[in-house]
């Protein structure tokens, strides 16, 4: 199993053939066995597959092919909706419309959804997690018909590759785990770390396609900008205090 969490891969393009009910619901099932906040499973998977559904999802997703074209797309959800109807249906009355519990049910879904894709990639499927989500999440709440207490966080879609990938690059080990507490970067150690990421070629092609002398410049110039950050936030923001997450 170590090997292949070693090996994952974000798999972009999809062939035609679709992915068997019986594969689906053993990767479904392994997102229930997920570590969950008291035990309450605070999250919900809308499973999408039909091509109208898909195509409503699209411009949610900025337009990425991906998404119409992979067999299964998976909006992982956090969801205290279910939670509290249980609670009422019980005579049990639920305090769980506050900023808090959206937090407990994102990280419940970001457990379900990483034993989703892993299961699925014990299949030989191909997933790549879209975060683009909490970008649009208002629409996608429109699309899927999301009731209150319920808010997308990601989406996975998956399906049997197209083809092969590169493996990513990554941070090395000692970049991203402490010993005992927390170690202050130093300037030499920052070198240090993004080294490698910053000789890689295709960091040489971003930096001459951007006209930029550096990645970092990339990523606070182009990719994530400051002013995306706080649109993006005002969004969130507002989506929350819809679904009753947000009460201030």
């Amino acid at each position: 199993m170590i090997k292949e969490f070693r090996e994952h891969r974000s798999y972009r393009k999809y062939g035609d053939r679709p992915v068997e009910e019986e594969v689906l619901r053993d990767i479904l099932s392994a997102g229930t066995r997920a570590s969950t906040c008291g035990n309450m499973q605070l999250y919900s998977m809308v499973v999408t597959r039909t091509p109208e559904v898909k195509q409503e999802l699209l411009p949610c997703h900025f337009g990425q092919p991906m998404v119409t074209q992979a067999p299964v797309v998976i909006t992982f959800c956090a969801d205290t909706h279910r939670f509290a109807a249980w609670c009422r249906q019980r005579g049990a009355e639920p305090g769980y419309d506050n900023f808090m519990w959206f937090v407990n049910g994102v990280v419940d879904a970001m457990l379900a959804a990483e034993n989703v894709a892993t299961q699925a990639e014990a299949h030989g499927l191909g997933v790549c997690f879209l975060g683009t989500t909490l970008y649009t999440a208002d629409r996608i709440i429109e699309v899927l018909h999301l009731p209150e207490g319920v808010v997308p966080v990601t989406t996975v879609v998956m399906g049997y590759p197209d083809g092969e990938v590169p493996l990513t690059d990554r941070l090395p080990l000692e970049a991203v785990v402490h010993e005992e507490r927390y170690r202050e970067y130093t300037p030499e150690s920052i070198d240090r770390f993004w080294a490698e990421k910053e000789a890689l070629p295709e960091t040489q092609r971003l930096l001459e396609e951007n006209g930029l002398p550096n990645l970092a410049r990339i990523f606070t110039e182009r990719r994530y900008t400051a002013a995306d950050g706080v649109t993006f936030s005002k969004a969130l923001l507002a989506v929350l205090e819809k679904q009753r997450f947000w009460n201030h």
